[in-house]
């Protein structure tokens, strides 16, 4: 194998085999996976049909709100900074997550073998691997700006594939960490997200959900996805709600996952900031619904546990 990964097929499990430095085979699907601009595509070809629409509507919002640059320092700063100055308080929070990740999952003394769910453009992927620890970073977007392809961007290199939660194409048993990296709501079944993320967890690895939006009360979140697809279709013309995902989780949502997927779950609540601090007290006194919650959320499983 060229890679520093086990690569299984994501139709059947089985072992891909190296036909050339860049493509893969399934000897028993005969399915062949290439690498083009140096990403994996690892996608079963019903799949790509499945996300088309989502990833054309989700790049075109992300292209209208002005995400990358054509500056590698760019990237190499977040998500420390941001150097476009278009979303700083964004890429703030999402600064505070990463060093609760960083100091309650990832310090430790060896390297580890770390999956970014929900890479994007890369950034954390690239963190870790400055790090020394060997990452592969998925994400369905392949673009060279929002997406994987801004893997050229960086001068620590990590393995870009593209590919969705539910198939991944990884071999089991391999991964220190599995990060969900602010993409775990996008999961039309959270049960089944999380069970294929435990397939390729060694058996005293971890999963982490990564700024997902949690609310006390599932009526919060359903008011929250309905305020996001009126203002997305006021704005772009579409609701972008092609995926029918869960959208956003709730304590109790978790408790019935870790009952389904025999996960137990550890929560730490990162310092965003006083005036982060005082949203849900000021939703009250206004008379508004509940303001979403980003908890960094670690499941592990006790020895001997499997799906």
């Amino acid at each position: 194998m060229t890679t520093d990964f086990d690569f299984a097929c994501p139709i059947c499990h089985a072992p891909l085999e190296t036909i050339t430095p860049d493509a893969l085979r399934c000897a028993s699907d005969a399915a062949v996976f290439p690498r083009v601009d140096g990403i994996w595509r690892l996608m079963r070809p019903d799949r790509i049909a499945h996300f088309a629409r989502f990833v054309k509507e989700y790049e075109a919002i992300r292209q209208a709100e002005g995400r990358g640059s054509d500056n590698p320092s760019y990237y190499r700063a977040l998500p420390f900074a941001d150097l476009t100055g278009r979303m700083p308080r964004d890429w703030q929070i999402r600064a505070a997550s990463y060093r609760a990740l960083e100091s309650n999952v990832i310090a430790s003394g060896r390297s580890l073998k770390i999956l970014d769910l929900g890479a994007g453009n890369g950034w954390l992927a690239y963190r870790f691997a400055k790090r020394g620890h060997t990452v592969a970073a998925v994400d369905l977007l392949t673009n060279g700006r929002d997406g994987l392809g801004a893997h050229v961007h960086y001068d620590a290199s990590f393995t870009p594939v593209q590919a969705e939660f539910d198939h991944l194409p990884f071999a089991a048993n391999q991964f220190d960490a599995v990060i969900f990296n602010s993409s775990f709501h996008y999961s039309a079944d959270y049960a089944v997200t999380l069970n294929a993320a435990w397939r390729v967890a060694k058996p005293n690895g971890g999963v982490v959900i990564l700024d997902s939006p949690i609310y006390t009360r599932a009526a919060s979140g359903t008011a929250m996805v309905r305020e996001r697809e009126e203002q997305f279709q006021h704005t772009y013309g579409f609701p972008s709600n092609s995926l029918g995902s869960e959208n956003f989780l709730t304590f109790q949502r978790l408790d019935e996952l870790a009952a389904l997927t025999k996960t137990h779950w550890r929560f730490v609540t990162p310092w965003y900031g006083w005036r982060w601090a005082l949203r849900p007290w000021l939703a009250r006194v206004r008379g508004q619904r509940e303001p979403a919650r980003f908890v960094l959320i670690i499941g592990t499983r006790a020895a001997g546990e499997s799906n």
